[in-house]
């Protein structure tokens, strides 16, 4: 059974409405105006669209418009010259002159009136086909750019990510079709008015039929495109998580595991259910949608050839001439068309409203906005002070920090001890302003972060985190990431290669710098986990200008001796600033002159290497434990 949906508008389930044991015509009657403000309330985004197109290129809406217009006007037209040159043959005719008059000059204009049409149907489609290209571009990058404004709670947020996957799979075409359509729907319009001229010289009910004729394949159509737009909408979670699973099954980075554990079948088995389940609903959607769309459809057949049959009936009667009845089935069936075409492009342009809502909704997404803007604190060199710092996860059970009173002052290195989940990156991340504190502040020279300009304040930080990004990229440019400023600068590149142990191996590589790491591109190389976090750490020597240097468990991958060099350096390039390590290694922790122990997000002990050891805490427990290994 479909899932209902979380969104507040959509509260029934797809497959039937709730059962009624009453009907009472008064909730009948409000349900049917609900229903019809929600159908042409989802149209407020037609507007919109609009704007965005006519902003990403003027000239090519002015040309699609244009190109609209006389594709519109120039059927009938072609229609009514099709009527006189009929009669003109007809009238030689009768007459038995065998001059056709002036009937070869209407089959030229006729021939220049289909050329035109058919030139502007084709600058449709070549300006559609460049402004697909432009808009999808367009669009991909306003997502990206809403994207660097949201916070990481937001990408942790489940119900905000299914909204920007919505968004990235069909906004970025929507916009476009929904302008089409919309230039459809005029044209259409316009080619309706110029038949209606025509049709009602010969009856005033013909264009009435003609109308209304359309109406029933319309309504299912529009039933069945919000039908459509719920199921995509519901089903977003399972499209991610299949999409989740191909990543894994098809990526180097999990392919190893994959194949030593034998996930293969398993996960595959898993995709392929997501897949069964999510093609059953598309396969009841799709043939009721047919089903209803062809049984209604055959109204608009049966309405055309009874008016065909009327109008046969006036032409035989000598009511009309044998040219107007030519053009009068044809301005019929064109009308008939047309008609099917602009009820199709409500109905499409109803379905696009509905889906550039996902766009719109996550594009809207609220984020809170910096209130302050300082850069520098009051009391510049006091360092960084946590007051009272308390920090839960959204929808966590238990807070991930806990009353955390810290104040390390330029010049000193901080070590922050503890076991997994304790609450050491959390710390740092707040610190990064990555998370604001649920309870407490944090100073950073007198300032609160809060009260501080973000930017400035990220300069001020680097920090290598244990999940640290192994960047498609040339080795320099994995470097140059950690300062955005010298991003180009080869000198600095070295320089901090050097710091970080990555100088060996790098200028062993093939073409030294400039060598593209990781597999995903040509001629790519692949580096050794080792490897990998040396790159890490020299990208945090590579920020030179940061007050506050921070290595959260990056030297994981490597030997003992070569995270101690690699802390010296550490030490050694922050002499003037605040260091902050985070490490399991006891032998490189204890380098620091400052040592924090958490547990269970609280500070539990601090001092330095001797003074825990002598106080026989927890730190002199794990000390101890991991020491039993070596000996």
């Amino acid at each position: 059974m479909i899932r209902e949906a979380r969104s507040s508008r959509f509260t029934w389930p797809l497959s039937r409405a709730p059962a009624m044991t009453a009907i009472d015509p008064a909730v009948n009657n409000a349900a049917a105006a609900g229903g019809l403000r929600r159908f042409v309330g989802v149209f407020r985004y037609s507007r919109r669209a609009v704007d965005l197109v006519w902003s990403t290129s003027v000239t090519l809406t002015v040309i699609l418009a244009g190109c609209t217009l006389v594709a519109g006007l120039l059927p009938a037209a072609a229609a009514w010259v099709g009527q006189l040159i009929v009669d003109g043959v007809v009238a030689a005719i009768e007459a038995a002159r065998g001059e056709p008059g002036n009937v070869f000059a209407l089959v030229a204009l006729e021939g220049a009136i289909i050329a035109a049409l058919a030139a502007s149907q084709r600058g449709i489609q070549t300006v559609q086909s460049l402004l697909r290209a432009l808009l999808g571009q367009r669009v991909n990058v306003m997502i990206l750019e809403k994207a660097l404004t949201l916070q990481l709670a937001h990408f942790e947020d489940s119900e905000i990510y299914d909204k920007l996957s919505r968004a990235r799979r069909e906004a970025s075409s929507r916009p476009l079709s929904l302008v089409n359509r919309t230039f459809g729907l005029v044209q259409n319009a316009i080619s309706l008015a110029s038949y209606a001229a025509l049709l009602i010289a010969f009856s005033p009910w013909a264009m009435a039929i003609l109308l209304f004729g359309g109406l029933p394949q319309f309504v299912s159509e529009a039933k069945f495109s919000g039908d459509a737009f719920r199921l995509f909408h519901w089903r977003s979670p399972d499209t991610r998580r299949q999409l989740y699973l191909e990543t894994v099954l098809a990526r180097e980075d999990s392919a190893k595991e994959v194949k030593l554990f034998q996930l293969g079948p398993l996960l595959l088995q898993r995709y392929r259910g997501i897949f069964e389940r999510l093609y059953r609903e598309d396969r009841n959607l799709t043939l009721r949608r047919d089903g209803w769309g062809f049984a209604l459809g055959l109204i608009g057949t049966a309405t055309f050839y009874a008016a065909y049959a009327w109008i046969v009936h006036a032409a035989v009667n000598g009511a009309i001439t044998l040219g107007e009845m030519t053009m009068y089935l044809l301005v019929f069936r064109q009308g008939q068309s047309a008609v099917s075409a602009s009820l199709s492009a409500i109905s499409g342009m109803y379905e696009d409203n509905l889906y550039l809502s996902n766009l719109y909704e996550y594009l809207e997404q609220p984020v809170p906005v910096s209130s302050g803007g300082a850069a520098v604190g009051p009391r510049p060199g006091e360092g960084v002070r946590f007051e009272g710092v308390s920090f839960a996860y959204p929808g966590a059970e238990a807070p991930a920090l806990q009353a955390i009173d810290l104040h390390v002052r330029p010049g000193q290195s901080l070590a922050l001890v503890g076991q997994n989940g304790s609450g050491k990156t959390t710390l740092i991340k707040l610190l990064a302003r990555l998370y604001e504190p649920t309870a407490g502040r944090i100073l950073l020279d007198g300032l609160d972060l809060r009260e501080g300009d973000e930017a400035a304040l990220r300069r001020r930080i680097g920090v290598i985190f244990q999940d640290f990004m192994r960047y498609q990229m040339l080795a320099g440019e994995n470097i140059g990431a950690g300062d955005v400023s010298r991003f180009d600068d080869t000198a600095g590149w070295r320089e901090a290669a050097e710091r970080g142990l990555a100088a060996e191996f790098i200028e062993a590589l093939p073409r030294g710098y400039q060598t593209q790491l990781g597999r995903w591109f040509e001629n790519g190389r692949e580096l050794s986990g080792g490897q990998w976090q040396k790159i890490a750490v020299a990208r945090a020597f590579m920020r030179q200008g940061a007050d506050i240097l921070v290595l959260d468990e990056p030297t994981a991958a490597m030997d003992a001796e070569a995270e101690a060099r690699v802390f010296a350096h550490f030490r050694d390039m922050t002499r003037d600033r605040i260091a902050i390590l985070i490490s399991h290694r006891f032998s490189t922790v204890r380098m620091a002159e400052h040592i924090v122990v958490l547990d269970g997000g609280r500070i539990v002990e601090r001092g330095n290497h001797a003074q825990l050891m002598e106080a026989g805490g927890v730190y002199a427990r794990l000390f101890a434990l991991q020491a039993s290994g070596y000996r």
